[in-house]
């Protein structure tokens, strides 16, 4: 398995346009250290019939069950391994899938659009925290989670129940999007901890008199207003290149900077007053794309058609990527490339099995011709073995099942091996 999960890797910066290319004999896609380390066939093999989870022990409310003690464990060892940070964001990210299949979703405005949804906590670096695949009603999930802070924030507070007990009592910063409600705000503030969100207008409380995004839109670039309720939440709404709310617990409109904008009307970049807790949302939400950024880069290419494969190879990228961000943490600088490219190295050459070589029978010691007739080279003909039979092929370095034969030496030979069998060579 070490091996396979090697060579998957590879396919991530060392890409072919077929996975059996690695064995081909051409110069051009042969690999030799894949093919020294395992042969073709126990590939494609293993490819066909890795499993996760048993086939007998089916949880209809978990759709994710076939990959459930894979995603468990990484999900401990994801939250066991991190290295405590201030600042985390809480985002959505597409895994792409273009099968039949429940969970599937389609998102517009997505970089991939078709897929499977992960809900993704990280560090404003990068760091996966903690993750889940979206399905609706996740069968770990509490059932007043979805009904107090709905169906994608919900998995946000689970989080937070999974975290180690070292790191829930510092005071950490969330950031996340366009769920943001009131309630969850609220819930973090009594866990002590910072919440920091973009909003939808029908999330917005009622009693919150801001301006409506309809009049803001008419207002120049730049344009602020905002209320504090009485939980001490601010909620802003500020005009930019579209109308944006934002709703905080821990960041407020001082001091208000200047953001460079450009401008349709001037023809030029010009400077808008931007509130603080715009500018701390947009330096601390980008850990969830910076991850994506560094998963795509060398992402497994490898295809299957099984509806799991996609989420697998994105939890082996997403494994290495984590991986290779505590080794940085560590004080080395090494990039991502080359500490994938370690890994595939290590693993084929310390587990890989070089394949046998296969016993060739030494030329003319057991062959059923004698020398005299085999190289005469006088009436060998080519022709079927009658009633459709077959025989063993004569030529040394051939050993498969023909219906073809030499009629003048009486034994069973490919046709192309024929002109081979009948050619005397100097070895």
């Amino acid at each position: 398995m070490r091996i396979f999960i090697a060579i998957l890797l590879m396919s991530g910066y060392n890409r072919v346009p077929d996975k059996r290319a690695y064995w081909e004999d051409c110069e051009d896609v042969h690999n030799p250290m894949v093919s020294r380390a395992m042969r073709k066939n126990r590939f494609l093999e293993i490819s066909k019939f890795p499993h996760c989870a048993p086939n007998n022990d089916i949880n209809e409310k978990d759709a994710m069950y076939k990959l459930r003690p894979l995603i468990a464990f990484l999900q401990r060892k994801f939250r066991d391994l991190m290295i405590s940070k201030k600042y985390y964001d809480y985002d959505e990210s597409m895994i792409p899938y273009y099968g039949p299949h429940g969970c599937k979703e389609f998102i517009r405005g997505k970089f991939i659009r078709v897929g499977y949804k992960a809900c993704c906590l990280n560090a404003s670096q990068g760091y996966l925290v903690d993750f889940d695949i979206y399905q609706g009603k996740s069968p770990e999930e509490k059932e007043d989670y979805g009904k107090k802070f709905g169906k994608c924030a919900a998995p946000l507070v689970h989080m937070l129940d999974r975290l180690p007990e070292n790191v829930k009592t510092l005071p950490l910063m969330f950031y996340f999007d366009l769920f943001t409600g009131l309630n969850l705000l609220k819930e973090l503030k009594s866990r002590g901890y910072g919440g920091t969100g973009t909003m939808r207008e029908n999330r917005v409380p009622k009693d919150c008199s801001l301006k409506p995004v309809i009049n803001m839109k008419k207002e120049a670039r730049g344009s602020l207003d905002y209320r504090t309720s009485n939980d001490d939440v601010i909620i802003a709404r500020w005009v930019d290149n579209s109308v944006v709310t934002v709703g905080s617990t821990v960041h407020g409109i001082e001091p208000v900077i200047n953001a460079t904008r450009y401008s349709q009307k001037h023809k030029k970049r010009i400077q808008v007053p931007r509130p603080n807790l715009f500018t701390q949302y947009n330096k601390n939400m980008g850990g969830t794309d910076r991850r994506d950024q560094n998963v795509s880069l060398y992402q497994i290419s490898f295809r299957n058609k099984k509806w799991w494969w996609s989420i697998f190879i994105w939890l082996l990228d997403v494994s290495v990527c984590n991986a290779w961000m505590l080794a940085r943490s560590t004080g080395d600088d090494v990039s991502q490339l080359t500490f994938r490219r370690t890994i595939v190295q290590t693993y084929l050459k310390r587990y890989g099995v070089a394949p046998m070589t296969p016993r060739v029978r030494p030329i003319n010691v057991f062959s059923r011709v004698a020398m005299e007739i085999r190289y005469d080279n006088t009436g060998h003909y080519v022709a079927w073995i009658p009633n459709q039979k077959r025989r063993r092929c004569a030529y040394e370095y051939c050993s498969s099942s023909t219906r073809t034969e030499c009629v003048k030496c009486d034994i069973g030979l490919c046709v192309g091996c024929f002109l081979d069998f009948h050619v005397y060579r100097e070895y």
